[in-house]
């Protein structure tokens, strides 16, 4: 039985603690948050978990074995090494840190003490996502040209983030993983309607090998909430929509140049069975697994880097006009 508490209980900590609550080898012992109002409505839900205000006291407690840290990006380092430091295993929502050189100091705690440090990239434990890695592994769509990614919605906005850093990690994750590489460069451009300095709305371009390129858009002032992103093959065509019940569309569409003349391919859709289970309660059940069998998360330190170290060149990016920045790949 593996004893956890979850650090956060704002926007996104409530479904970790319902997740984690449905899964036999956990006891969640205890919740915290500053909030008082929050403690409180979660604590009409969970009467028996014990509300604690205070962090600390939760990184005191020796007979809690995990934490999860769902607290504002800022704080994700600072709390994360503190309870690695302690002896805790820790799922931290992403993105991991807000610098390459924090989730090095993480992911080098953590080996330092055995503990695992998992980062919370829900997608790559959904369903959908992982058929269309697969397909992309099988050759079923063939070369991969492009993607295009959008997410976007009215809200929710933040004042200690920008969009990129709250709703892109999704995209870069999704990417990275489907597609099995790094970036060689990326350059991004934002503006800042809402807040001074706080971009709310942002272009990120990503360029590959083989000059595979994704273009992900993030907003927090579209009127309609949007999560779809669009793969583009030699063969094939994928429509991942993450807000349809039919969550993934494959195109049997596309163009063919042969004796200077276009061929265009317009064949069937293949709309395959998606696995129904959430992809939060997959996440949270990995952890939990993870520390009870010793195993290394898919989700680990190390994938929180690669997410990270995109979106650190993009910021400089951001602050550069749209500069490309090439990226260097020294971590694992």
């Amino acid at each position: 039985m593996v004893n956890l508490a979850v650090l956060g209980v704002g926007y996104w900590g409530p479904n970790l603690l319902r997740n984690f609550y449905q899964l036999e080898e956990v006891a969640v012992a205890a919740v915290c948050d500053k909030d008082i109002a929050r403690l409180r409505h979660v604590h009409k839900t969970y009467p028996k978990l014990q509300l604690i205000e205070d962090y600390g006291e939760v990184l005191n407690n020796p007979d809690i074995d995990a934490v999860v840290v769902a607290l504002p990006a800022k704080l994700h380092y600072e709390v994360a090494m503190e309870a690695l430091s302690s002896g805790k295993h820790v799922l931290v929502e992403k993105p991991l840190a807000l610098s390459s050189e924090e989730c090095l100091q993480l992911i080098h705690i953590a080996e330092e003490n055995d503990r695992v440090l998992m980062v919370g990239h829900t997608f790559e434990y959904n369903a959908a996502v992982n058929l269309l890695k697969r397909e992309i592994q099988k050759g079923t769509l063939g070369e991969i040209r492009y993607i295009n990614s959008h997410r976007l919605n009215l809200g929710k906005i933040r004042r200690d983030i920008n969009v990129m850093w709250n709703l892109a990690p999704h995209d870069i994750s999704i990417i990275l993983y489907i597609l099995q590489q790094e970036p060689l460069a990326v350059s991004a451009r934002g503006a800042s309607y809402i807040q001074d300095g706080i971009e709310d709305v942002v272009f990120i371009d990503l360029v590959f090998q083989n000059d595979v390129r994704a273009h992900i858009h993030v907003s927090w002032l579209d009127p309609v909430k949007v999560r779809r992103m669009t793969i583009v093959g030699s063969e094939k065509m994928a429509v991942y929509d993450n807000m349809k019940a039919d969550k993934i569309a494959i195109y049997d569409e596309g163009i063919d140049k042969a004796d200077g003349k276009f061929d265009y391919r317009r064949g069937g859709i293949l709309v395959p069975n998606i696995d129904p289970r959430e992809p939060l309660n997959v996440e949270c059940a990995h952890f939990i697994q993870c520390i009870v069998n010793h195993q290394r998360p898919r989700t680990d330190g190390y994938d929180g880097l690669r997410v990270t170290s995109v979106l650190e060149a993009a910021q400089r990016s951001l602050r550069q006009s749209g500069k490309e920045i090439k990226l260097a790949h020294e971590h694992e």
